[in-house]
């Protein structure tokens, strides 16, 4: 069995405005990752993933470039215990 991970960021830059949060969903959902993506009210974006570690990792490296339009300045990264309780991956509200 493929080693399991979870992972908390926090996305600074010009993330808002730019389909960050939509580009995460369908990045983490071709990834097979469970989890959710929202903004923030100071302009950030913050999202929960939880798959395949290796597949987590790569979806912190697309973290950290974005989208087309999109700019990032720092992401905040927590390596939390896989927990195993998100069935897809959504944007919240």
């Amino acid at each position: 069995m493929a080693d399991k991970a979870r992972l908390h960021v926090v996305i600074e830059g010009r993330v808002q405005g730019v389909f960050f949060r939509a580009s995460t969903r369908d990045q983490a959902r071709a990834r097979g990752l469970a989890g959710w993506v929202r903004n923030l009210p100071d302009g950030r974006v913050e999202a929960l993933f939880e798959g395949e570690k290796r597949l987590v990792e790569d979806m912190l490296r697309w973290c950290r470039q974005g989208p087309t339009y999109s700019y990032v300045d720092r992401v905040e990264e927590e390596w939390q215990a896989y927990q195993g309780d998100l069935t897809d991956f959504q944007v919240v509200y």
